[in-house]
């Protein structure tokens, strides 16, 4: 549809609408440039169910390729804004639905359904310069992103800054954090003191939920969003510094993703996997999930301790972490040489080899940097299963692509990656599966509390999969040992540290450890029950024809009614219950009970402040 109207100044103005709805129509993106020559700006909004997410907000990018461009003797661009003169050429829409399966994951496999947009645009007085709007509409969400086709005189793109706005309805409340680790603030959209990370859950009025995020942020500076200097409960994408690049190539996807309960959002949250390109591992059958402990005093006896006590528990992996190989920040540490004595690792090894165990190790950044074009083949002769990349910078273009090249060099050596400190995933896991886990989250090692715990699967847990290191034993822990329990359902993790500053002879037969020893970590399906953020959360993962359930709350107690209709119709249940008792006379006051159960139960879990309730259900035989 095209209307014509006229600006302020009594000049024609051409305003182009392409209206975009999601295959089921319930979701609709409108898009529409305004302005005459040389002053045009560009602009989106977004719908859900008929109710406003995304009121009209500008898209915007701001370049600077004059170095480029004078180098080789090309037109300079001398726009104060670099798409006031992107004309449009031509509209070209498509739509895709397909199934994939992923090597391991919250789902057994993946539905890619969605309508697209692809509108190309030219710099009027330019013609070398072409970029591509491109623009999806899931039932699950929107995304847009730029793309640059490949240059014919070979310019090169320098991105200064990226403005894409979301301006948001007013009342809409924010999950705001200002770095990767901080803890979780419900804000409105003013008076914010900083920039968020992403994800970031929003909630809206009218009971609408959203979360803006970034997806295949693998060539470009990180983002995240700041308030508008100027318009009210708008937020505005906020690069971490420039992106220098080489066409043809395309900024991250910006996404907001839309439900009407925040459970939705976490069940959906494989939308930023499917913007991210297909499996690269050709033989992929070496990635392995599993459960990880780490050796807390680096020697041969206590390595070959935790790997008897990972044998007994069902876990997989041991890590070795921080200092193995010497001072971590130090360039003189050579990370393929041992500088602990009394620290056997190739006997390590080969006796967690035996007992089916595998050997992770911690790598700093320095080591990492200087030795990684070779490392990972090291690792693999030595029969080391994975590396976990340590203190990681993030954000800027150079670190983004030099960490990618190192996720792909691991894969070359068959070398699984958990990354560490302030990074997060943005959906690449699905191209490059190595990728684990990563840390970028507020987990055990800042013991948090209850509260905080509940808001995590409705913020950080949407990006991906995270490495909380979930404890057991420690006396720092601030929440009930049944709610440490339930963590392991309510959180994704293909490696799931457990036991993190737990030591083997803390284990004294505790009965109720026996559901980490069960528990898997790749799911078949993930069903969020209930749950608000900040409140409490019920999750329940299926694995083949069990189910693994893990409730949490909050500093507050409360009771919860349990429907269990998630189950298997035909089929009668055995659910091992797993729960806070203060009466028990125990360490961990952990009570263990069994009852039959069908998909018409309803279980009534009675939850103490900071408390949890992990539930295993198995087919009755």
């Amino acid at each position: 549809m095209c209307v014509i109207c006229t600006s302020a100044e009594g000049q024609t103005t051409a305003i182009q609408h392409n209206v975009l709805k999601s295959p089921n129509g319930n979701l609709q993106i409108d898009f529409h440039q305004t302005g005459d020559e040389g002053h045009r700006r560009m602009y989106y909004s977004v719908n859900f169910y008929g109710k406003t997410v995304i009121k009209e907000s500008e898209l915007d990018l701001r370049l600077d390729n004059n170095l480029s461009e004078k180098a080789m003797a090309l037109q300079v661009d001398t726009h104060q804004r670099w798409f006031e003169n992107l004309k449009v050429t031509g509209v070209v829409t498509s739509s895709k639905d397909s199934l994939w399966k992923p090597v391991y994951g919250e789902q057994a496999q993946i539905r890619d359904c969605y309508n697209a947009a692809t509108i190309a645009f030219v710099k009027d007085d330019n013609p070398i310069y072409i970029m591509y709007l491109e623009i999806r509409a899931y039932d699950e969400g929107a995304a847009i992103r730029y793309r640059f086709s490949e240059n014919p005189k070979g310019t090169y793109y320098n991105i200064t800054s990226e403005n894409t706005e979301f301006s948001l309805p007013a009342g809409t409340m924010a999950w705001f954090a200002n770095w990767a680790q901080a803890p979780y603030q419900k804000l409105p959209l003013k008076n914010w003191p900083g920039e968020s990370e992403r994800p970031l859950t929003l909630e809206l009025p009218g009971g609408i939920y959203a979360c803006l995020a970034e997806a295949q942020m693998v060539d470009y500076a990180r983002a995240k969003f700041r308030l508008s200097n100027d318009k009210p409960n708008t937020l505005v994408t906020s690069m971490a510094g420039e992106a220098a690049l080489i066409s043809p190539v395309a900024t991250p996807w910006r996404v907001i993703m839309v439900a009407n309960s925040p459970g939705v959002l976490i069940e959906n949250n494989s939308l930023l996997l499917n913007l991210n390109p297909p499996n690269q591992i050709q033989n992929s059958g070496w990635i392995k999930p599993g459960k990880i402990m780490r050796v807390m005093n680096l020697t041969t006896a206590e390595a070959k301790a935790n790997i008897d006590f990972a044998a007994q528990q069902g876990l997989q992996y041991i890590l070795f972490d921080w200092k193995w190989y010497g001072p971590a920040f130090s360039f003189s540490s050579d990370a393929t040489k041992v500088a602990i004595p009394d620290f056997d690792l190739p006997g390590i090894i080969q006796y967690g080899s035996n007992k089916g165990i595998g050997v992770w190790l911690y790598v700093n950044q320095q080591a990492l940097l200087a030795q990684s074009d070779s490392l990972f083949t090291y690792y693999k002769k030595w029969g080391v299963k994975g590396v976990k990349f340590g203190f990681v910078q993030v954000g800027s273009h150079r670190w983004t692509t030099w960490l990618e090249k190192a996720i792909h060099q691991a894969a070359d050596q068959q070398i699984m990656v958990n990354i560490h400190d302030d990074w997060r995933p943005t959906g690449e896991q699905r191209t490059w599966p190595n990728l684990m886990t990563a840390e970028g989250i507020r987990g055990n090692e800042e013991m948090p509390d209850a509260t905080h715990n509940t808001v995590l699967p409705f913020t950080r847990y949407i990006a991906g999969a995270a490495d909380y290191t979930i404890c057991y034993f420690d006396k720092r822990i601030k929440t009930t040992h049944a709610h440490q329990l339930a963590l392991a359902a309510v959180y994704y993790s293909p490696i799931q540290t457990l036991f993190w500053y737990d030591r083997p002879s803390q284990y004294h037969g505790e009965p109720e450890l026996d559901y980490w020893k069960k528990i898997p970590t790749s799911w078949d399906e993930t069903k969020v029950i209930a749950g608000l953020p900040g409140q409490y959360i019920a999750t329940a993962r299926r694995s083949k024809d069990d189910w693994y359930v893990g409730i949490i709350t909050n500093n507050d107690a409360r009771k919860l009614s349990l429907r269990l209709d998630f189950l298997n119709k035909d089929s009668q249940y055995t659910a091992t219950i797993y729960s806070d008792d203060p009466g028990l006379n125990t360490t961990t006051h952990v009570k263990v009970r069994t009852v039959r159960v069908n998909y018409k139960s309803v279980l009534q879990a009675n939850l103490f402040a900071s408390g949890g309730e992990a539930i295993y259900l198995t087919p009755s035989k």
